[in-house]
This record gives C-alpha cells, sequence and structure tokens, in this order.
C-alpha cells in the first residue's frame, strides 16, 4: 500500500475537525490514519460521521519523507461513498446492528423510548438486538421484557456482570456476525446507567470507557458519554467496529419523524405478517373493527404492551404536518 496514493478505509471518529480512519480491508494491528477532510465538504454542508466508508487521497503538500511510510503519511478525505444509512443523534452512518440495552431496574426500565429506538432502526434498516441489563436487580422483569421481544422476533439476551456465561454468550454472538472486507459496525444504546460502557468493557476487554452513577434524587443517568466512536475490536479472524453511543437523554425522537403515520405498522416487525388483513384497506391497527393486528393481540401473538408504544408514537406523528416531514426527508438526505 505504501506507493498508493488513495486508498478505501472506514471513519472512526472525528474531533475538531481531524479524523481518524482505519484502512480497508481491516488488518489486526493496523495504523489509524489522521486525516481531513476537503473543505468541499463543508461548502456542501456534507459531516463525515464515523461508519463513513471513505476514499482517501494522499495529501500532495506532505513532505516527502513521509510519504514512503503509510503510518506517517498525510491523506485527506477526498470521497465519502454513499451510505446505507444516516443517524442523525447519535451522528453515525453505514451502522449494520444495534444493540439496545434496557434495564431490569435502577433505573427504570423505559420500553416506550426503547421501542421508539427500535423503529428507528428498522427503518433504517439497521438489525436490532435487545440486551436486557441487570438481572440480578430484577429477574421477574428481565424475563418478561425477554419474552415480550423474543415473541416479536429479536434476539434477545438477558446478562448481568456477574454473571459472565451471559456475557460470553453475548460476546461470541457479536463475533459470529463478524465477516468480509468491511466488518458489522454495531452501536450499543441505552439510558444512561443501564450498565452500558460497563457491559461494553466486560464484552470487549481494552476498550477505556466511562462509567457513570445514576442520580439517586431523579433515577437519571449522569451522561458520560461526549462524542461517537467506533472501536475496532478483533479476535482471531473476526473483527468488528463498535460505537460508543449517548444515552437516551439525547435522543429526540421528533428529530426522526420524518416517516409517515401509515409506514409505523411496517417498523414493528411482529405486525408484518398481519398487513393487509384487515377488514379495511387503510386500517390504522389503532381501534378498527377487523383489525388483524388487534385480532392477533387478542389471542396473545402480539404484545399488548408493545401495541401501546405503537399507539404512542403514532400519536406523535400524526401530529407532525405533511409538508413539514417532506422537509425534514429532503433536509435529512441532502
Amino acid at each position: 500500500m505504501n506507493g498508493e496514493s488513495t486508498l478505501k478505509g472506514i471513519l472512526i471518529r472525528g474531533v475538531g475537525g481531524l479524523y481518524g480512519v482505519c484502512p480497508l480491508p481491516l488488518v489486526p494491528g493496523a495504523p489509524i490514519l489522521s486525516c481531513r477532510a476537503r473543505g468541499v465538504f463543508r461548502h456542501e454542508k456534507i459531516s463525515p460521521l464515523p461508519g463513513d466508508t471513505v476514499i482517501l487521497r494522499r495529501d500532495s503538500d506532505a513532505p516527502a519523507k513521509s510519504r514512503g511510510n503509510l503510518a506517517d503519511a498525510e491523506y485527506v478525505i477526498d470521497e465519502i461513498l454513499p451510505r446505507t444509512n444516516t443517524l442523525v443523534r447519535p451522528p453515525l452512518a453505514n451502522l449494520t446492528h444495534l444493540f439496545l440495552m434496557i434495564p431490569s431496574a435502577h433505573p427504570t426500565p423505559d420500553l416506550l423510548t426503547a421501542d421508539k429506538l427500535i423503529s428507528i432502526a428498522e427503518v433504517n434498516n439497521i438489525e436490532p438486538v435487545i440486551v436486557i441489563s441487570k438481572q440480578d436487580l430484577d429477574p421477574t422483569a428481565s424475563e418478561d421484557i425477554r419474552q415480550m421481544y423474543a415473541t416479536a422476533g429479536f434476539s434477545t439476551f438477558v446478562v448481568s456482570v456477574d454473571n459472565p456465561a451471559s456475557v460470553q454468550q453475548l460476546r461470541e454472538f457479536i463475533l459470529s456476525l463478524s465477516a468480509g472486507e468491511r466488518p458489522i459496525t454495531a452501536a450499543f444504546a441505552g439510558a444512561s446507567a443501564a450498565g452500558k460502557s460497563t457491559m461494553m468493557m466486560q464484552l470487549f476487554p481494552g476498550l477505556s470507557l466511562k462509567t457513570g452513577d445514576v442520580s439517586r434524587k431523579t433515577e437519571r443517568g449522569r451522561q458520560t458519554t461526549r462524542h461517537v466512536e467506533l472501536f475496532p475490536f478483533e479476535e482471531g479472524e473476526h473483527i468488528c467496529l463498535i460505537a460508543d453511543t449517548p444515552g437516551f437523554s439525547l435522543l429526540d425522537f421528533t428529530q426522526f419523524n420524518f416517516f409517515d403515520p401509515s409506514d409505523l405498522p411496517g417498523s414493528f416487525r411482529e405486525f408484518r405478517d398481519y398487513i393487509g388483513n384487515c377488514r379495511y384497506t387503510k386500517c390504522s391497527h389503532t381501534k378498527e373493527e377487523g383489525c388483524a393486528i388487534l385480532q392477533a393481540i387478542r389471542d396473545g401473538d402480539i404484545s399488548d404492551r408493545r401495541h401501546k408504544s405503537f399507539l404512542a408514537m403514532y400519536e406523535d406523528l400524526k401530529k407532525k404536518p405533511d409538508w413539514k416531514r417532506r422537509k425534514e426527508e429532503r433536509s435529512r438526505h441532502g
């Protein structure tokens, strides 16, 4: 690669206009290149994001002595390749898996917010994986949450930092997903103090992530993550990129409701087999007689708790005017 003037890589961090890029294909021990972005991105109001696949060009102004050594060479981000998805908050691109951590207790699980994030992932073709943490604090709640999401069709894990076997099971699952030139890009998201950073450090030794405590007064976690960064993790032939992301306190669902209320049912995967089987063609699946989804709830095939989240989200989406939703969608896609 030393003689190449351009190369492909994955952007893993960006702070103060300086970006870190891992060359592709990922090789154990490969250097992380420090790069700056072309000024044209700023003029076009395009921000490079962690997870972007980029083309780097060797800077023609770099000292000649550095050009023979890839690790010391100076590169600029010349091109950002098309993204498969983009999240505004947290700012990430090309995410393949979202590991959603839901605590069984302390703080109290916010299942509505969790379901909102799952729908965002589904709309963006990101595979949600449910991780119920702090099993030791409330085993009954842990099992209830697990059963609800497992029935909905999600890969679901119940873990506790005091149960190494449960952590190892999740670790093996993550590593089993890694293959190909571009590894999976996975984010762990969840409410602050859900045990996210602590769990990540158990799963991936060597990651230096900060942890926070829960405020006794408000039961809200003190935010410890200040920016999104991808961490390359390798074990044998398995390589994956893991993102540390801000907690739910920084996720404002109103920034994501660019899709029409009629598209919301498709973001609930357990609804999909029933869509189109209702008595009325334009069934909203909220209260209509002859709704196949409501019947499935009565039959116990769909969780009533998940449907309550659907109803709350449906009302939120209905409040936004169509013109504003279309404007947000155009802005989101550039």
